[in-house]
């Protein structure tokens, strides 16, 4: 392990540049995955190639009370606005392929409630870099709010079961993002929440709070198994606008280790996902509703939700933007489409791509400057997401079906 100041921040991403060089350093789509087999993972090669190293050890320590937020990577280059978006053509990058979607499921919602130490109000500092992002000088407009209603538990129930607070290790600090499962057994979050980008660096021992509230822990803590990454973004050859923070490929897979042959997604249900622009329009425009623990709202304690209209950035590694008041601890949250239960039609008929809770995305980056108030994300590709289940369902079949 790095020290801490080398694994978090910008400055980490500043040093990963150095070793990088350029915008995009390679497009390779092979994939390194951290396992429980002990000593340092072995550089592989090739589209879905994996290497190994130590996943949840057993000395894992996680302070879920003094967890810190890991440090949303910031980008200097401010995001086209709004109304630059509305006023001009909407430059198109290349073509990614068809759009196509995976839908989820409910569980049985039963449940394996723990108490957990709700955060300290320490938490609350991201780092120094805790800097809200809502509708600012972009004039892109949004709506954050917790996703309990009054007085009630909502994020105990489907779709928001499926997210939670992802806990982990980097050293012997504990530090936190957010996640969500896209297949019984399967986790998506944010590359940079699993290894430190071009570093050839994993962190550890991480621990999955499906519904997180407060402390509580409705369905229990659910450990890794396995963790994977694309090599390009491990080795840092990953297509990004800016080295280490806006990037192609900032999508992360976790495998949960299933309790008495149960996963987690049997009990809290899973989302779907989309790859390719599924949901989008042919101006690269889209609907998001994204998820997330940020720990400048409400202490990172409840789970959050933002609706904003996003769209494509080619100039930005075809990243995905929103307005968006959330910030560090949001990371790896999902970005979905079609948010909420699918209603019962009479008299009229669903659109395209109409599947409901599917995740196209997860929080990877905001802008420097608070008072832009967008965040970007790493669209969800064939080159992505597909080559990153392909290789984690293919190992452990069990957590896919």
């Amino acid at each position: 392990m790095h020290s801490r100041q080398e694994a978090i921040g910008s400055k980490r991403h500043a040093r990963a540049g150095r070793r990088c060089g350029a915008i995009a350093c390679g497009t390779g789509m092979a994939i390194a995955v951290v396992t429980g087999v002990a000593g340092p993972p072995a550089m592989a090669q090739g589209r879905g190639a994996v290497v190994t190293a130590p996943g949840a050890g057993s000395s894992a320590n996680i302070d879920y009370a003094g967890a810190q937020a890991l440090s949303l990577p910031m980008a200097a280059t401010p995001p086209p606005s709004l109304r630059d978006v509305l006023l001009g053509p909407l430059p198109q990058g290349s073509a990614t392929g068809t759009p196509g979607g995976s839908p989820g499921r409910a569980g049985d919602g039963q449940l394996s409630p723990l108490t957990l130490a709700p955060p300290r109000a320490l938490a609350t500092a991201d780092g120094g870099n805790a800097q809200p992002e809502e509708f600012g000088t972009a004039g892109q407009p949004y709506t954050t709010s917790r996703v309990n209603a009054q007085g009630d538990f909502t994020g105990r129930h489907y779709p928001y079961s499926a997210v939670g607070k992802l806990f982990f290790n980097i050293g012997s600090s504990t530090y936190l993002c957010s996640a969500s499962l896209i297949k019984r057994g399967i986790v998506v979050t944010a590359a940079h929440c699993v290894a430190n980008f071009g570093r050839q660096q994993f962190y550890s021992n991480w621990r999955f709070v499906p519904a997180y509230n407060n402390g509580k822990a409705p369905y229990g803590t659910w450990t890794a198994q396995t963790a994977t990454v694309l090599t390009a973004y491990y080795n840092g050859s990953d297509p990004c606008a800016q080295t280490g923070v806006i990037c192609q490929d900032d999508v992360a897979l976790i495998t949960l280790a299933p309790q008495s042959g149960v996963y987690a997604g049997t009990r809290t249900g899973w989302l779907g996902y989309g790859w390719n622009g599924y949901s989008y329009n042919g101006a690269g425009q889209v609907q998001i509703g994204q998820i997330g623990y940020p720990v400048a709202l409400d202490s990172g304690a409840l789970q959050e939700r933002t609706d904003s209209q996003g769209f494509t950035a080619a100039s930005l590694s075809n990243n995905t933007i929103i307005g968006s008041l959330q910030t560090g601890g949001s990371s790896g949250g999902p970005w979905t489409v079609n948010l909420g239960l699918q209603p019962v039609l009479a008299g009229t008929s669903f659109g395209s791509a109409a599947d409901h809770n599917i995740v196209v995305g997860v929080t990877s980056w905001g802008y420097i400057d608070g008072s832009v108030k967008q965040q970007g994300a790493s669209r969800f590709t064939t080159g992505n997401i597909t080559v990153l289940l392909s290789a984690v369902c293919g190992a452990t079949p069990a957590a896919c079906s």
